[in-house]
């Protein structure tokens, strides 16, 4: 039920292609299973994607035109082919130089625009369609004379037991299923009220295609290289949310993570999962957690949950109808608030704050200027810290410790002291094209200018020695 519901929730993210959004949970499942490297990771539809494939798709095509479910089919196609060639090349190691703070501070942003984006289905009007804050707060204060109370009352009643009952099933380990059922008590609650009531201002999810999604060969190719940019950035994303939370998983279960096999299962998983009528799937933060804290050893669960969620497409189709809309913007907005790192922030500002910039620059394009933007920008600034990192090494002048013969950063141990006229440095990076300028303009100012403070010995005007300490330097 973890599953089917958000999946319904996050569908809903791109419109129409909703009615396949479980099947989009579902094939992958099994596919994953057999080719993935996590023991716990949960693959289906997430908001993140989601929207990203709505506001890229948006732009092109109607979402009531057929063409638009195509496309999005199309992509999972092509976001499977990229990942595969990613996993077959080995290019995992990519994932490395995105830092941890980019991630953060994208997925917080992201987070915002999301639940911001549900906002419609608790206020009872329409809103504009945008990945972008201002935009969304504009359109919502312009509709204030639409609101409706119903489902507003509704939602809000429903955001609050998702929210406790998850709160419980954090804090009490003997009641850790309650993060789980969830989502089910928000669906079965709201269905009943719809099927006693029937209150006329509730708008509901309606009718969805029951049974098993048919095989059949993805359409509109003629699209294909006007979507190859969409589906480079929602593979990105979709790497980045997914092994991201794989690694965690890995090393909390303490087993090590093959990034190409991760890559390589997603991208297989993605490629079937098109066949049957699934848009881009991923690894899912919310779901992947609490399929660990239900006791997740290996893939089996994953075949497990994908033949509970098929049963649930031959049978239990018809109740789906009743649900209400606020009931699944209830699940989507719940899952998607704790995704809002506003800790790594404060952690950050305190630690390092060339790290909270980051995070800051990616956070606040990513609202201001969009998702798509956002990654672009948090990546860029992220490769621009690497290489500014190692264009420009760290270099330190050791001196000796007192009564020993070891060697040490004088900013480190201010009782090591150095010579009059010896300067000993340290780099603390290989030595090749792009920083050698920046290490010779440094040891000529330790040549001009150095601190007396620490000297030993005679004094003499200049600096007659410059040493090397090159002990661990491969090159």
């Amino acid at each position: 039920m973890e599953r089917v519901f958000p999946g319904r929730s996050h569908g809903r993210c791109h419109r129409r292609c909703h009615a396949r959004s479980s099947d989009s949970g579902c094939v992958p499942l099994f596919v994953y299973a057999i080719f993935g490297s996590s023991r716990q990771l949960a693959v289906g539809p997430v908001a993140l994607v989601s929207l990203l494939v709505s506001n890229v798709l948006s732009g092109i095509v109607d979402s009531s035109d057929p063409l638009y479910t195509e496309m999005a089919i199309l992509l999972a196609l092509m976001v499977g082919i990229l990942e595969c060639i990613m996993g077959l090349l080995r290019l995992g190691w990519l994932i490395r130089f995105i830092s941890h703070s980019v991630i953060s501070g994208f997925t917080s942003a992201s987070a915002i625009v999301i639940a911001l984006s549900q906002a419609k289905y608790f206020l009872g009007y329409s809103i504009v369609r945008s990945s972008k804050i201002v935009p969304l707060v504009k359109s919502i204060i312009a509709g204030a004379d639409g609101f409706s109370w119903p489902p507003f009352v509704m939602g809000s009643a429903f955001l609050a037991i998702l929210l406790i009952m998850k709160h419980l099933g954090k804090s009490r380990k003997q009641l850790r299923f309650l993060r789980a059922a969830g989502p089910l008590t928000a669906v079965v609650l709201g269905t009943t009220i719809v099927k006693i009531f029937h209150p006329s201002s509730i708008s509901l999810v309606g009718d969805i295609p029951q049974g098993f999604p048919k095989f059949s060969i993805p359409k509109g190719f003629e699209y294909f290289r006007s979507l190859i940019p969409t589906a480079f950035l929602i593979t990105g994303v979709a790497i980045l949310e997914s092994v991201g939370i794989a690694k965690a998983l890995a090393a909390k279960n303490g087993y090590e993570l093959d990034s190409n096999q991760e890559l390589f299962g997603l991208g297989v998983a993605n490629i079937f999962g098109s066949f049957f009528s699934a848009y881009p799937t991923t690894g899912s933060f919310s779901r992947s957690a609490v399929n660990n804290e239900s006791g997740a050893k290996t893939g089996l669960s994953g075949i497990f949950t994908g033949i509970i969620m098929a049963c649930a497409l031959l049978f239990l189709t018809p109740l789906f109808e009743y649900i209400p809309q606020c009931a699944l913007a209830a699940i989507v907005i719940s899952a998607v608030m704790s995704l809002v790192d506003y800790q790594e922030a404060i952690f950050l500002w305190h630690v390092d704050k060339k790290d909270f910039l980051l995070w800051a620059i990616t956070s606040t394009t990513t609202l201001f200027l969009g998702i798509e933007i956002g990654v672009l920008v948090g990546v860029g600034v992220s490769l621009a810290f690497v290489i500014h990192e190692s264009a420009n090494p760290h270099i330190a002048v050791l001196g000796r410790l007192p009564g020993t013969t070891v060697y040490r950063n004088i900013q480190q141990y201010p009782e090591a002291y150095t010579y009059n006229g010896i300067v000993i440095v340290r780099i603390d990076a290989p030595i090749y094209f792009a920083n050698i300028s920046y290490i010779k303009d440094r040891l000529r100012e330790y040549e001009v200018d150095v601190d007396r403070s620490a000297k030993r010995g005679p004094e003499v005007e200049r600096i007659y020695f410059v040493i090397l300490e090159m002990a661990r330097k491969s090159y």
